[in-house]
This record gives structure tokens, C-alpha cells and sequence, in this order.
């Protein structure tokens, strides 16, 4: 597949910019997590830990941040909500179908694509960075959409409404 564009510079992150699958409990260990980041949320019935990213159907949601406490911050409102607080939508659409969250946990991937950037500049060359960031989860969604003929379930607003 051909690499994004983006102002001249190729962004080639299709699939190697993403990092192997970690399960969600050890989160913490991917590397990266306080910058701009794509993330994808699996979830399987099988171990896919430590495997190499892939487009698959057990892919449920993928999201991305910009803030200033990194992806580490959103992954935390993310547990936050599926244990039943508030702060993430994809996570109250996740919640409703998988009130259990141990179970839910234990079956549970992540893989994340990040960049190196200072969010909280306003350099041109840092603001064209995050509107890649951007850029890259809506191309996620249509490769996603060109493999299985759908969103991931999560991000799929219509058919998984927040409760």
C-alpha cells in the first residue's frame, strides 16, 4: 500500500508504525505513551499478545489523542469508563456491551502508532504533526472499512450508541 502524504514528507505507519499487541493490563509497557498517538482496541478470544500488528476483525475501536498527558492519559479515561466512571465515549459504548470488565479485561489487546511532537507548541512543524495524527485514525477507519466492509463496532456511532 502506498504511503500518507503529508506536505511533501511521506508518512509510511500503513501497518509498521504500529506497535506488537499488548494485553491490556500490561498497557503500561508499550513505549511512547505520553505522545500523539493512534491506538486500536482488540478484542480476542485468543492470546495476541506480543504479535505483530494486523488488521483484524476483533479490532472494536480505534481512537487517538492529542492532549497533553499523551495516549497514557486516554487509555486511563478509557479503563476509567469501562469499570463505570465517565470520560470516554468508545469506552461507555464498549461498557454497555461488556458491563464485565474483568472479563472484558482479560480479553482485552491494544497496539499503538505514536509520534514524536510537542503538543502543547504551536511550532508549524508540531501543529502539522498532530493534524497527521488526526489524519492517520481516519485512514485506520477506512482501511479498516476496506478489509471488513464496516467500522470497528465501537466506532461505529449508529450502530453502538453511548447508554
Amino acid at each position: 500500500m502506498a504511503p500518507l502524504s503529508s506536505g511533501g514528507r511521506e508518512v509510511n505507519k500503513r501497518i509498521t508504525g504500529f506497535s506488537h499487541w499488548e494485553a491490556w493490563a500490561k498497557r503500561a509497557a508499550l513505549a511512547d505513551l505520553a505522545r500523539p498517538e493512534v491506538y486500536a482496541l482488540a478484542i480476542s478470544s485468543t492470546d495476541i499478545a506480543a504479535t505483530p500488528f494486523s488488521w483484524r476483525r476483533e479490532i472494536i475501536y480505534i481512537g487517538m489523542t492529542n492532549a497533553k498527558g499523551g495516549l497514557k492519559s486516554r487509555l486511563q479515561q478509557f479503563d476509567n469508563t469501562i469499570k463505570g466512571a465517565e470520560g470516554h465515549g468508545g469506552g461507555r459504548r464498549v461498557r454497555f456491551k461488556h458491563p464485565n470488565f474483568a472479563r472484558l479485561t482479560s480479553r482485552l489487546y491494544v497496539s499503538v502508532c505514536s509520534w514524536d511532537c510537542d503538543v502543547t507548541s504551536n511550532d508549524p512543524a508540531d501543529l502539522r504533526i498532530m493534524g497527521e495524527v488526526a489524519r492517520y485514525e481516519y485512514e485506520c477507519w477506512a482501511l479498516f472499512v476496506e478489509a471488513f466492509g464496516k467500522l470497528p463496532e465501537f466506532n461505529d456511532k449508529k450502530k453502538s450508541p453511548k447508554r
